[in-house]
């Protein structure tokens, strides 16, 4: 099973020169889990960036994967972790829902780089 965090749908969305390090998990849509929380967070920038229709065909993209709600007891443990390791909300709720599922989160965002289960890559910044 794959996670695909935020920053990577939009990545890949981009076609960016980042792209094809979350291919290959975005494509295997039968092993794909889609945390709700990132379908909120790419539908706000691609709302923002290219406008409601793009927005929503991502959207009807990432619906392809098992869509998955955070409920009680994930809520808990994404906040007992994102205090304990200081990682951001939406961060800890991506990373705990790919540990629920035991799939591999694939991810640029450096506060979980190391951890068990994640595929990180740096992301690149402009220069």
């Amino acid at each position: 099973m794959n996670v695909v965090d935020s920053s990577g749908w939009l990545e890949y969305f981009a076609d960016s020169n980042h792209a094809d390090f979350f291919a290959d998990a975005i494509e295997d849509r039968q092993n794909l889990v889609v945390p709700a929380i990132s379908i909120y967070e790419v539908y706000k920038r691609l709302y923002i960036q290219r406008g409601r229709d793009i927005a929503l065909e991502a959207v009807a993209y990432m619906q392809t994967g098992k869509v998955v709600d955070m409920d009680t007891g994930l809520a808990i443990e994404a906040a007992e972790f994102s205090a304990e390791k200081k990682v951001p909300m939406a961060d800890s709720i991506i990373y705990k829902i790919a540990q629920s599922h035991k799939a591999i989160l694939w991810t640029q965002d450096i506060d979980l780089e190391g951890l068990d289960g994640v595929q990180y890559q740096k992301k690149q910044t402009k220069a």
